[in-house]
């Protein structure tokens, strides 16, 4: 399903959920004080905004309150961090994710309303531990203790050449496919349920965790 999310800093942790996102087939508004970070990203994110995150009347402007999510992945400025944290909860965002740099900074976040607050080098060993030991899975990003983002790489000879529907993802393995990476880069957000699946096509979905294990299991049957 697409929503709306609002990212505020485009750091390496910003910039990287950011492009996953939008190559998931998501809306994206992206938000740095820094303007040629911005200009980095101005053809990746839906909407590229040069702003003080920290100026209430500017996230008020940019109608925070409306979008599903937003990710706080301002960087080494704890102080901002929680400030904008702040203003974008009594806001009204459904879902706020927040980075943070340490576990004092992490029990701020999360006492000031944070739904999710993440640590991107404690984080980074769990994508590394699953890429270690799956021969399918080339990325993967939990969103929450349940739910899970995976880039799976299509290498069994049962899903070559079928389409979604023929796979019936949603019905065997509880996943949604939000996008189609093809072998000569090409990629397909949103795919129908006619779109064809071939051999070392990459698929992002989106689902439980422990049905993307499933699926990763199935594919090396």
């Amino acid at each position: 399903m697409k929503q709306n999310y609002a990212i505020i800093g485009l750091g390496r942790f910003g910039g990287s959920i950011c492009q996953t996102l939008v190559d998931s087939g998501q809306e994206v508004l992206a938000i740095d004080n820094n303007e040629e970070r911005a200009n980095e990203y101005m053809n990746v994110a839906t909407h590229v905004v040069v702003g003080n995150a920290q100026d209430e009347m500017t996230l008020r402007s940019l109608g925070i309150r409306n979008f599903d999510q937003v990710i706080v992945a301002i960087g080494e400025d704890i102080q901002a961090s929680i400030l904008v944290t702040l203003m974008v909860k009594e806001m009204g965002v459904p879902s706020i994710l927040a980075k943070a740099q340490n576990e004092y900074h992490a029990r701020v976040l999360e006492k000031i309303g944070a739904d999710r607050v993440v640590h991107p080098e404690r984080d980074m060993g769990a994508r590394i531990a699953h890429q270690m030991v799956s021969s399918n899975i080339l990325d993967y990003i939990e969103l929450s203790e349940e739910f899970s983002l995976a880039e799976i790489r299509v290498k069994n000879k049962k899903f070559f050449n079928k389409n979604l529907l023929e796979m019936d993802f949603r019905q065997r393995f509880g996943l949604t496919v939000v996008a189609i990476r093809r072998h000569n880069g090409e990629v397909v957000a949103s795919p129908a349920a006619e779109e064809i699946v071939h051999e070392n096509d990459h698929l992002l979905v989106i689902g439980n965790t422990d049905e993307v294990d499933l699926l990763d299991e199935k594919l090396n049957e």
